[in-house]
Order: C-alpha cells, then structure tokens, then sequence
C-alpha cells in the first residue's frame, strides 16, 4: 500500500469542523473486534466508562477506574484505523485539581495513543477543560444528564425537560465551548432545548437521547444491537443479538451433551489405503 493510500486517522480538528455539515456518527467500543467493526462506519468510537455497565455488570459507572479505561482504550486503537478514538475519564480521576486532570489525562493519551479525552460536568470543569486544551489535550465535554453523577442526581432521568432547568444547562454547553472543549456530548435532554444548545456554540453538539437537532449522535453498541438487559427508552435497536447468541450457546450445548459434535476422524482423516 503506497502512503496515498495509507488510512488517515480523523483527529479532533476534523471533529469540530463538522458543525453544521455532514451528521457525526459516533459509537461506544471496548473491544478490538467490535472497533474493528465499527470503524469503517463511525467517525469517532468512544470508549466509555460505560464498560462498568456494559462488560463488568456494575449498577453505574462509578466504580470503573483509570486502568481499566486505558487497559480498553489500547484494545479499540488496535482494532481501528480511521475513527477519532476518545476515552472517557472515570470519575475521580480528573475532579480534584485541574492539575490531576492533566497528569491522568497525558497518561491515557500516552498509554493508548487515543485522540482525545473526555470529561462530565459543564461550568464546574470550564477551568479543568481550558487548562487541558491549553496544554495539548484534546477535550470532548459533556453535559445534560451525567451518569458519574449519579449518586447527586439520583436517577438516570432526562435533563430539561422544566423551561426553568434550560438556563443552567445553556450556560454549562457555553462555558465548555468557551473553556476549549472540540465538541460536547448532550445526553437526555428534550428537543427544544438540545436545538438551542445546537445554536449557541460553535462546536458539534453530539446527541444521545437528545434528538436530531444535535449535529452528530451516540449510542452504546451493545444497548443498539440488543445485548444490553437494560435500555434507555431513547435507545432505537437496530438488532437483535442477545436471543441470536442465546440460541446459538444453547445449540451448542445440546450438541456438546448428545455427543454430535465433531471427533478428530472428522476434522484430522486418516491418510493412506482405505479399508
């Protein structure tokens, strides 16, 4: 393959300069064979702390650390080759200082070879964010709903959906816009107020559960292939591969205990005269 030829990988530059144009097609990935398979279609894959969830069962994402973040981030940058790959920061690990943030995140951008990093929280981690982005970090934001925060939330409910809530989250996508954040993850919150934050910032709004009015959209994998037990109510299943795997470990398990499943005769034959 000539270096013409040679896949270039899209960069956070190439993320921001899509508001307003083409949708931005984003997906979650742990894995290098689920990166592999999403690459071709996504223009970012986002290892999300989600994988709390999603690969180790917990109730929220609060207990996934730094390890395990970078362990699933090195997987995805081995099996993808042209979507910009961002990591999420697990809770505690960018919240007490700005400089903490930076040491964390250098360390996943160093450890992967990710591009780009991201945090939850809107005015609070304006400082957090600059500071980042000044020192060659790209940053992608989230606000709305933000599940590390689930323990002073308490439930995974929409955002906005009180006219009386939309100042506060307004000025939460603005500061992160302002403070350097490339793009800004909106999750949950209803069509009105995610077309007004769309409007007010210069950067790609990327929507779950936040409507077509955001310039891109995200979804977990697993909730949109139907393997997760629990969905978002927002969540469009474009498959159905739970009852598919279910049934294909069931076939293989009834083969396995009536013995039917192929011997060495059948895989290696024996060589030379038959009978």
């Amino acid at each position: 393959m000539s270096v013409q030829d040679e896949i270039r990988r899209l960069t956070a530059p190439d993320i921001r300069a899509r508001k307003g144009g083409e949708p931005i097609v984003c997906l979650t990935s742990y894995h290098a064979h689920t990166a592999r398979i999403v690459d071709a279609h996504c223009d970012v894959i986002l290892v999300g702390d989600s994988l709390g969830m999603v690969m180790h069962g917990l109730e929220t994402t609060v207990p996934v650390t730094l390890d395990m973040m970078i362990l699933q981030g090195h997987a995805v940058m081995r099996g993808s080759k042209r979507a910009l790959v961002v990591v999420d920061m697990p809770f505690g690990s960018y919240e007490t200082s700005k400089e903490q943030a930076f040491t964390n995140a250098a360390r996943v951008l160093k450890e992967t070879g990710c591009g780009a990093i991201k945090v939850e929280g809107g005015k609070r981690m304006a400082e957090t964010i600059r500071f980042l982005a000044d020192r060659g970090v790209p940053v992608m934001a989230h606000v709305g709903l933000t599940p590390q925060a689930i323990n002073t939330i308490g439930s995974f409910r929409a955002q906005g959906r009180d006219e009386t809530d939309w100042a506060r989250i307004e000025e939460d996508t603005i500061a992160v816009s302002q403070a350097g954040a490339f793009s800004v993850v909106i999750e949950a919150v209803a069509e009105p107020l995610a077309r007004k934050l769309a409007a007010a910032v210069p950067i790609p709004t990327i929507g779950i559960g936040a409507s077509v009015a955001c310039d891109g959209q995200i979804l977990v994998l697993e909730d949109m292939l139907g393997l997760s037990p629990r969905v978002p109510k927002f969540v469009k299943r474009f498959g159905a591969l739970g009852p598919g795997i279910e049934k294909a470990v069931a076939d293989y398990a009834a083969e396995v205990r009536a013995r039917a499943f192929p011997g060495p005769e059948h895989v290696y034959p024996m060589k030379g005269k038959k009978g």
